[in-house]
C-alpha cells in the first residue's frame, strides 16, 4: 500500500513509516496541515494515517479538504491521534475519517485496521 504518515511528532512519524517500509509498503510523511494536503494531492496514497492536532491546519480540515477531491473518496484515512473523547471521536466520523485510533498505536491493530479498509476498496 502506498501510505501517508501525517504527525507534527517528526521522531513519531518517521519511525512509524520506517516500520510500515519494512513491512513493504511504500511510506511517505507530511508533519503540518497543509503539506499533508499537498502530499495526498501528489502521492494520490491508498491509506493516510493522520494526526489530528497538527500545526497550520488540524487533521479535521485536512480529511474534509481530501474528501472534496474525486480521487479523495478512495482514500482510507485513520486518524491516530491523542484524542480519545466522544466528541473527537464523533468530530473525526462527520470530518470523513474512516476510523478513529487512539495513541499510542498498536502496530498489529493497525495493520488489521488497514486490511479491513483497503482490500474493500481495491
Amino acid at each position: 500500500m502506498k501510505i501517508l504518515v501525517v504527525d507534527d511528532n517528526v521522531d513519531s512519524a518517521e519511525s512509524l513509516a520506517l516500520l510500515l517500509s519494512m513491512g513493504g509498503h511504500e511510506a511517505h510523511v507530511a508533519h503540518d496541515g497543509p503539506a499533508a494536503v499537498d502530499a495526498a494531492a501528489q502521492l494520490r496514497p491508498d491509506v493516510m494515517l493522520l494526526d489530528i492536532g497538527l500545526p497550520k491546519m488540524d487533521g479535521f480540515e485536512v480529511c474534509r479538504r481530501v474528501r472534496q477531491e474525486p480521487w479523495g473518496q478512495k482514500v482510507a484515512i485513520v486518524a491516530l491521534t491523542g484524542f480519545g473523547q466522544d466528541r473527537d471521536r464523533a468530530e473525526s466520523e462527520s470530518a470523513g475519517f474512516d476510523r478513529h485510533m487512539v495513541k499510542p498505536i498498536d502496530y498489529e491493530a493497525l495493520l488489521r485496521t488497514l486490511e479491513t479498509l483497503v482490500l474493500p476498496r481495491s
